[in-house]
């Protein structure tokens, strides 16, 4: 084990700057949701602060945790019973931080999930769409058909992609935008792009790609978010000399 000892403090200002928090409006706080008591020398990393994620950190030695989706959103109630009692009581007993990062992790031009999606199905973005420029556009590999981008999406992500055809046009533009970001899908249509890939569909847009001819393809939330917190882990253990591990606790969703 690493004898690097990094205050979160130290952390969470390095990450409210190269992640640049303070320009996203989003659902709810980013940076150190719970505060610890020791310095960090092994970070956890993982997509959610789940109660089997909490528990894997705490028995991989982890002082930190660092997820995508954490424990506060806008409309919840507040009060810590429940699910979120025993969530935060495990963090609390033994000291550990939790820092999370939503929409600003989504949007990292390199450490974010687009970014690192992107890397793994051999897109390049060269433009950005949507609300707070979330999405990603870029120009499809030559030749790419929507059966070759289908097959990248269950060699890489391990599932079976949900595909809308559209008409089968060919693909010379694809957008994506990672998790729940199937209300992009219009402006992606407006961006240009012949295909969409996010991680979830909703009834609307099956309909929306008919009637545009724009295929779409949910490649599920969990799966297409699983990238961005481990090769963050990675940077700041590099950075910072401290210790990483990145903790999966499968989702089907």
């Amino acid at each position: 084990m690493t004898d690097t000892a990094i205050p979160a403090l130290d952390i969470d200002r390095y990450l409210n700057t190269l992640l640049q928090v303070d320009r996203f409006r989003d659902y709810g706080p980013n940076g150190l949701q719970v505060e610890g008591r020791r310095p960090v020398r092994c970070l956890a990393s993982g997509v959610t602060a789940s109660l089997a994620f909490i528990e894997a950190a705490i028995e991989a030695g982890a002082d930190a945790l660092l997820v995508h989706h954490g424990l506060f959103w806008r409309g919840q109630d507040g009060r810590l019973t429940g699910w979120l009692r025993e969530r935060v009581s495990r963090l609390m007993a033994h000291d550990l931080h939790l820092f999370a990062y939503h929409l600003p992790l989504d949007a990292h031009a390199q450490w974010g999930n687009n970014a690192q999606l992107g890397q793994r199905l051999g897109l390049e973005r060269d433009a950005v769409f949507g609300e707070q420029d979330l999405g990603f556009v870029g120009a499809a590999p030559q030749g790419l058909t929507l059966e070759d981008l289908a097959h990248k999406v269950r060699l890489s992500l391990g599932r079976e992609p949900l595909v809308v055809p559209g008409d089968g046009r060919a693909l010379r533009r694809v957008a994506w935008c990672t998790g729940g970001a199937q209300g992009y899908f219009e402006s992606a249509v407006a961006a240009g792009a012949d295909v969409f890939l996010t991680g979830e569909i909703s009834e609307p847009q099956a309909h929306l790609a008919r009637e545009t001819g724009v295929a779409f393809m949910a490649c599920g939330h969990h799966a297409t978010e699983r990238f961005g917190a481990p090769a963050l882990g990675d940077h700041l253990a590099a950075h910072f000399g401290v210790r990483h591990v990145f903790i999966d606790v499968p989702n089907p969703a």
